[in-house]
Formats: C-alpha cells, structure tokens, sequence
C-alpha cells in the first residue's frame, strides 16, 4: 500500500500544487484547508505523514501539532510543518512541538517531496525496531532470511527464548521482566561479537524470543558465548535469598506453591550445510523444532540440527 498524506494549507492553489505533485509520486493524499479541518481528518483518516502549514486563520498549525501530538490516535503521525517563519527560534519551537521536519515557504516541491520520503524512511525503521531491546522486528528479520536464503550461501538461524520466564514475570513483576530481556538481547549481540564477521544478525520477534542468522561453522560459538554471557549475569536479576537458593516460589490459582528455576536460555539451531533451506518459514520451522529439543535439559542449553534430510 502507498503511504496516506494530508496536506493542510488555507491557500487552495498551494494545497492542489502539492496534492498533484506527491500523487505523481504515488502517494494517496487527503487535503484540509483549515485546523479544524486538518483535525478531523488526520484522527479518522490514518494519515503516514501531515504536511501542515503553520499560519492559517482560526486553529493555526502549531495549535494543530499541539492537539495532534496529544491524541492517543495521532501520537506517532509524521508531521513537516510548512512556515514562512524562517528564523532559528521558529524552527526550534517547531521541533520542540513535536514536528517530525520542517520547510520554509516558499519552498521548492522536489525538496519537499524528498523530506516527505525522508521522514516515511525513518518512520518504517522506528517502527521495525523494538521498543524495548533496539534490536530489529519481525520484518527486518524476514528480510534478512529471505535474502540469505536467496544468496544460495550457508547460513544458521538460530532461535532463542528462555526457560522459567512466565514464573519470573510473575514473581518479580513485568518491569524486572523487561531487564531480563534487555539482558538477554545484551547477551545476544556479545555472542555475536565474537565471531568477529559483520555480517551476523540479531533480531528480536517480540516477549523473550530473540533470533540471530550466522554463518554455520560459527553456530556452537555462538550458542556457547551466548549462554555463558547469559549464565554468568541472570542471578544479577534475582533477589539475593532467591539466588542463592536458586529458585523461585510461586503461588498459582489455586493457592498452591510451585518452584521454578533460575531463568535459562534454550537456543535451537537450523542451517542449510546439510539440507536445502528454500524459505524462511522452513529455516524458522527447524529452529524451533531445535529450539524445543533443548528446552528438553535442564539448564541453559542448544541444539544443532545435523540431519542431512
């Protein structure tokens, strides 16, 4: 799908001017010629990105960045601010609003155009990173299977999640969950940099599944490295009392106590050094087929998948 624009500006010629030029570019563009306007369209239109002129009767454009910005259902709309304010003041208040860019009338349209792109580009990037680890989402990460598997070179793909996590949640609370996984994704990019070679790839799915595609002969340095980094850390995470009686109590429905462990990490392993690997849905299938044979050991552990077929 082409990416949604809404152009705001009170001077009709300018908001036709615009409207043609970024629909010759393939985008879908809605227009407002006032804040009021602008407003009701960008909360139920969906716009990707609003180029908004500043000054306009009634509801001007900062008022319209203000009430954008503050709204659940705009928060994380693009916005370029159009001003004939071209002072450094101006644009700094601007940018301390919440504009994504800014450009000074009267402007050039393939300038505009370009930071028009410019913002989508950072946009879809923000957006295919995670939140929480800064590693690269779902999308990268296909991207990043599809052209290994397209090269027709060997690699590995290995998936990673960790052992006794719901408990720990529970226990401790989502928010010392969440350094777990910030820890693990630490604990990812170290093993990665010990292989030395740029080319490894850390991703994170989502919750505590991570993935990382590498070359093959690397596989069980990787794993290794990456469990102890892990191993050596995660008590860190625990309660003194708790860590050093090496598990956790937690209470269930029923008001029954169950203990759990320390926290591990269980890491499968698929590469194509044995057998064709023809998509990434097959690679990601064998992964955690691995995966799911080492959650089979208690402790930290990995599994490699050797079979020729």
């Amino acid at each position: 799908m082409s990416a949604r624009i809404l152009v705001v500006d009170d001077d009709p010629d300018i908001v036709q001017f615009v409207r043609v030029n970024l629909e010759l570019e393939g985008f879908e563009v809605d227009t407002a010629n006032d804040g009021h306007e602008a407003m009701r369209s960008a909360l139920t239109g969906a716009p990707d990105v609003v180029v908004l002129d500043v000054m306009m009767p009634g509801m001007d454009g900062l008022n319209v960045l203000r009430r954008l910005r503050s709204h659940p259902a705009a928060a994380n709309t693009s916005i370029i601010l159009l001003t004939a304010n071209a002072l450094p003041e101006d644009r700094v208040t601007c940018l301390d609003l919440g504009a994504d860019d800014y450009i000074t009338k009267p402007f050039d349209i393939n300038e505009l155009v370009a930071r028009v792109k410019a913002v989508l580009r950072r946009t879809k990037a923000l957006r295919d990173v995670s939140p929480l680890t800064g590693l690269p989402g779902n999308f990268r990460i296909a991207t990043e299977l599809e052209a290994r598997i397209d090269s027709g070179n060997e690699f590995a793909l290995v998936y990673a999640d960790l052992d006794n996590f719901k408990a720990y949640n529970d226990h401790y609370g989502f928010m010392r969950g969440d350094q777990v996984i910030k820890f693990t994704a630490h604990a990812l990019l170290e093993a990665a940099a010990t292989l030395g070679d740029a080319s490894s790839f850390v991703g994170h799915i989502g919750g505590d599944d991570f993935v990382a595609v590498i070359l093959p002969d690397q596989a069980e340095q990787f794993c290794n490295a990456a469990i102890s980094v892990f191993d050596n850390g995660v008590l860190d995470y625990y309660e003194t009392a708790d860590a050093l009686r090496g598990y956790i109590e937690v209470t269930d429905r029923r008001g029954e106590r169950h203990a759990f462990p320390v926290v591990s990490i269980s890491l499968g392993v698929a590469t194509n050094t044995h057998r064709d690997i023809t998509s990434q849905w097959q690679a990601s299938a064998i992964a955690v087929e691995m995966k799911e044979h080492a959650k089979r050991v208690s402790g930290s552990s990995f599994e490699i998948d050797r079979r020729m077929m």
